[in-house]
């Protein structure tokens, strides 16, 4: 009979599966390294049963202990799984930037969830660095992974990854490209394929807000490229001593937008399911375009599955919320669509100003038009309010008529943005739209920029 002993002997000898839709503008066959078959659904399965191993062989990891480690979740879901096996106890320190579906995952398979906010230094104690190491330090029979620094990391690639591609490519493979976040991955599997054949080129994907590719080609850390970026899985505001810079021929860095973008098209135009880091690797290779030749063989590293995204990148709301959604705006009612359905705020001639402060404080808005029984006679903004507080400190209790300017001009909805985006000017905020139901909405510069 032929099966596996426990779920871990099911880790590796994932399928390599060739890009069909995508590609077909490049000259090189592309194929990819589809690491979703693991039983975790993430490559991340392979080093964190390595890292275990390892740990337990050398005594850092001892029976009934616990394991404490920070994660963007996949790493989590692969040593939970080994825990479950084995008989530890797992707790996961995991940034607020992660997915819902990451953390309810690692929940249930029986992990502790422990969040820390991302927007902050990793020496801050709050952050997900520092809250891991205190809890490793606080916790009897502890053991802290440390993915980043964790030899066992990239020793698994180098290990088990590299040669499965080399033996599925039939040594034919070119060129290696993947998303690169603790580095364990691209080092292994580089290194592996270097030794197979030198002239194999290896690519790394980056993120902006990330340090990797500045520092490869300048030797510079450069703190002002980093800022917070949405994209999973990728990047890092810190160097990782398991990326090995040395068998890294060159990076490319992918957008947040396009990473999202190039994630849904995966599903929609080649049926692969997939995360969001592997939108970023496919944008990333497109991107690498002019250094592949018709005799080529490109194999990208697809990392996780697509169902720890659904409520981010497979859910248009959140694309649209973002601007990553591609969608053609070209007039006046475009400008609106996301805020039609509400009722536009306005103010009556003879309402108080304190009246529209409270309205503008509510609905968190900057402008309001001004009506009364004839229609839109007027318009206030806050640089308007403001102005005129400088001049009396009682304008509060003024009537609405004493302050407020011309009102903003009406357009059609079907008036093109270019003609909309000319009537902003300094005494100008805000345009109205007249709607085919025949109310009005009003268009701001920012729904000017968010369109762009």
């Amino acid at each position: 009979m032929d099966y596996a002993k426990n779920i871990l002997e099911t880790i590796g000898n994932t399928p390599m599966v060739k890009l069909n839709v995508l590609t077909k503008d490049l000259p090189c066959l592309v194929l990819s390294k589809y690491e979703t078959f693991n039983p975790g659904n993430s490559t991340k399965d392979r080093m964190a049963v390595k890292m275990i191993e390892d740990a337990e062989a050398n005594g850092s990891l001892k029976p009934g202990g616990t394991i404490i480690e920070g994660t963007s979740g996949n790493t989590g879901m692969g040593l939970a799984l080994a825990a479950i096996v084995k008989g530890y106890k797992m707790i996961c320190v995991i940034s607020d930037k992660q997915s819902k579906e990451k953390m309810d995952i690692l929940r249930a398979v029986g992990s502790k969830v422990v969040v820390c906010p991302t927007n902050v230094e990793p020496e801050d104690p709050k952050s997900y660095y520092s809250t891991s190491k205190r809890l490793a330090e606080e916790t009897p029979n502890s053991w802290y992974v440390n993915q980043y620094d964790n030899p066992s990391n990239s020793l698994a690639h180098y290990e088990s990854t590299g040669p499965e591609i080399w033996k599925q490519t039939d040594g034919k493979v070119t060129h290696f490209v993947v998303g690169v976040g603790t580095g364990g991955t691209i080092s292994g599997v580089g290194k592996y394929l270097k030794e197979k054949n030198p002239n194999v080129k290896i690519w790394g994907v980056d993120t902006y807000g990330s340090v990797f590719k500045k520092y490869h080609e300048t030797g510079v850390f450069d703190e002002n490229e980093i800022y917070p970026y949405i994209t999973e899985g990728i990047g890092e505001d810190i160097l990782p001593k398991n990326v090995d810079f040395g068998v890294i021929d060159g990076f490319t860095k992918v957008t947040d937008k396009d990473a999202a973008i190039y994630t849904q098209k995966l599903a929609k135009q080649e049926g692969m399911f997939l995360g969001n880091s592997a939108g970023a690797a496919i944008k990333g290779l497109l991107q690498l375009k002019e250094h592949f030749t018709k005799d080529d063989v490109v194999v990208v590293l697809f990392h996780d599955h697509g169902s720890r995204y659904v409520g981010k990148m497979f859910n248009d709301e959140w694309m649209r919320e973002r601007g990553f959604i591609e969608d053609e705006i070209t007039s006046a009612a475009d400008l609106v669509s996301n805020h039609s359905e509400k009722p536009l705020v306005t103010v009556k001639t003879e309402e108080l100003v304190s009246h529209a402060i409270e309205r503008m404080k509510a609905h968190k808005i900057s402008q309001i038009p001004v009506e009364d029984s004839t229609g839109f006679v007027g318009a206030i903004d806050e640089a308007n309010l403001l102005r005129k507080y400088i001049e009396n400190k009682d304008i509060s209790n003024l009537p609405i008529k004493d302050v407020m300017h011309k009102p903003f001009p009406i357009v059609d909805k079907n008036t093109p943005i270019e003609a909309v985006s000319k009537l902003f000017n300094k005494e100008n905020n805000a345009v109205m739209v007249k709607l085919d139901d025949g109310n009005y909405q009003i268009i701001t510069k920012y729904d000017i920029i968010s369109a762009l």
